[in-house]
């Protein structure tokens, strides 16, 4: 009996058969679960997908979920527990056109509040940041309202139709070049 010991990336070695870098990528460790899984809803939604599964979750992921779904962002989801991390079924409305994670996750006080929405926001009327406090996870409507500042975890929202850039034709007055020729199609 032989036994080959191989360097893995991570610095690790096997008493067992290499099986490849599969293997040095299952064993390292999700670092941030929230991160992951408001990528997929983006990237779900971008698809134009009605559901989505988030998987692996955890009760901060949960919290944010539920944030979104007050504010009608997202639809119903039903928590699965399978005995190993817990999974998510998401039903999508499409209505979110962004939403990430804030990281490293800064301090913000009341009046740092309008600092960071124009930093993190598109507008102040558009979306909303949520944030970890003394009062449990919030949205920044809900920390002003307490008087209550906190960590930032992250951010949704969504562009309204109005407010993304489409082309228009712009009538002006009649101007003298207008009996000339002008391009501009005549009303007559």
């Amino acid at each position: 009996v032989f036994f080959f010991f191989f360097q893995a990336e991570d610095g690790i070695r096997d008493p067992l058969w290499s099986r490849g870098l599969g293997d040095v990528y299952k064993r390292q460790v999700l670092m941030n679960v929230l991160s992951n899984c408001l990528k997929a809803i983006v990237n779900a939604e971008r698809a134009g997908k009605r559901q989505v599964l988030l998987r692996p979750v955890n009760k901060i992921v949960i919290k944010f979920l539920r944030i979104m779904q007050k504010k009608k962002f997202v639809g119903e989801f039903e928590i699965v527990d399978d005995r190993r991390g817990k999974k998510i079924v998401l039903d999508l409305l499409g209505r979110l056109n962004k939403c990430g994670v804030y990281s490293p996750r800064f301090d913000i006080t009341i009046k740092g509040m309008d600092r960071i929405m124009d930093y993190v926001l598109p507008s102040r009327q558009i979306g909303y940041i949520v944030l970890t406090t003394t009062y449990g996870i919030l949205d920044h409507e809900e920390a002003v309202k307490k008087q209550t500042g906190g960590k930032i975890l992250g951010f949704f929202y969504q562009l309204k139709n109005s407010l993304i850039h489409k082309s228009c034709l712009l009538y002006t007055s009649p101007s003298p070049r207008d009996q000339r020729g002008s391009r501009m199609p005549s009303s007559a």
